[in-house]
């Protein structure tokens, strides 16, 4: 592994206190550099700072809520207070809870939508205005927001979050866009089905609505009839693409959305 291939780059990860935004934060570390992890769960994201810092690299926590602006900005300030500077905002918090299309309530609706669309937003629009002004750079600031497979497809029992990581991809879109004129990309990446804690969960819940009838039986049906590469993936399939989507490498990319899906949704 190159140390130093994200050395120089000041990262805040939202969602980082466990699943893909806890491992995408330790492989910066790992690559050299400097992390921020924010989460509501401040606990978890000081107990992943801890370990990036045990094996050597620089990490710190923050308490983030991304549907408060205030909390993004904070989030942002600190980042900018602990390391000097923010060059790379990863938008990775996001939830999910199954319904079937005519089961879909308001509660359900608002609650997906505020952290998977309006908190992309918001932690966008508070990492743009301080990448703004820090002024130019050689290397473009980099917005990376975390789409699904649901940014390309729907399925019948997540129409909210369908709904949210279309929102997600249209942001990436439309903030290419707004944003080049101040030397910020914004692409993202797509995972399919990711053994994390988020899964975990949703694969209880959509037995809860019948959708299957044990534990694990999602997971495993969709990897055999659905994914080309027959398995499921681990957030260890996730983070190269991750780092990159923040290092230089990718600096003639913006708008763009990769899929790292194992062949799920190819179009």
């Amino acid at each position: 592994m190159d140390t130093t291939r994200l050395a120089g780059k000041h990262v805040l990860i939202t969602g980082g206190a466990q699943g893909m935004g806890a491992a995408v934060g330790k492989h910066y570390a790992a690559q050299g550099a400097k992390v921020c992890l924010g989460d509501v769960n401040l606990d978890g994201a000081r107990a992943v700072a801890d370990e990036i810092i045990a094996d050597g690299g620089v990490a710190t926590a923050v308490k983030l809520d991304v549907t408060k602006r205030e909390d993004a900005a904070a989030a942002v300030a600190h980042t900018v207070k602990e390391f000097g500077s923010i060059n790379v905002l990863l938008n990775n918090a996001g939830i999910n809870k199954p319904l079937f299309f005519l089961d879909i309530t308001e509660e359900n609706w608002q609650r997906i939508m505020d952290v998977n669309a309006w908190g992309t937003l918001v932690c966008m629009q508070e990492a743009a205005k301080q990448m703004r002004d820090q002024g130019k750079q050689d290397e473009p600031y980099k917005i990376i927001n975390v789409g699904s497979i649901l940014s390309r497809e729907a399925f019948i029992d997540v129409t909210v979050y369908t709904a949210s990581k279309h929102a997600v991809l249209g942001m990436i879109k439309a903030g290419a866009k707004s944003l080049i004129e101040h030397n910020i990309t914004v692409n993202g990446y797509a995972p399919g089905v990711v053994r994390t804690e988020l899964w975990e969960q949703l694969d209880r819940d959509l037995v809860e609505i019948g959708m299957f009838e044990k534990p694990g039986q999602s997971m495993d049906s969709i990897a055999e009839n659905m994914i080309l590469m027959k398995r499921y993936s681990y957030p260890e399939d996730i983070i190269g693409t991750a780092a990159f989507l923040a290092s230089s490498d990718s600096d003639y990319m913006t708008g763009q959305l990769i899929m790292i899906d194992g062949g799920m949704v190819i179009q």
